[in-house]
């Protein structure tokens, strides 16, 4: 089993910063997939962010709508999955969720929901103009 727990959200202005966490704990295998997914006010949950770890390197793949204002990575002395998130819009108003699973992904299978085993409770990020 693999708990995760969120933090970091909250409330910014548009063209802010964040920083969101995601703390895992529990028995992850060393071939890995974490994601970070959001789901906005009558939205269907999207994938925006993952990172693969096949052994000692890391892939991370990313949606059109976050590349190049976010990024992915994780401290794994820490057990902890980050999502650095500027040049914040309104847009990105949702709450943010981390997933992981164990076993690799496919690129195109990486930002989708289903994919995932363990999911955390997610955090509340507010972006206003």
């Amino acid at each position: 089993q693999v708990h995760l727990v969120e933090s970091g959200g909250g409330s910014v202005q548009s063209g802010g910063s964040l920083r969101l966490s995601c703390a895992a704990s529990g028995s992850m295998d060393s071939t890995y997939c974490m994601a970070w997914f959001r789901q906005g006010p009558e939205k269907e949950r999207e994938g925006i962010a993952a990172i693969c770890t096949p052994g000692t390197l890391s892939t991370t793949s990313y949606s059109d709508a976050v590349k190049g204002r976010f990024t992915i990575s994780r401290d794994n002395a820490k057990n902890t999955l980050y999502l650095e998130m500027n040049s914040l819009k309104p847009e990105d108003t949702a709450m943010y969720y981390c997933a992981a699973r164990v076993g690799l992904l496919s690129v195109r299978a990486r930002l989708i929901p289903a994919y995932y085993n363990y999911w955390g409770q997610g955090t509340q990020v507010t972006v206003s103009s």
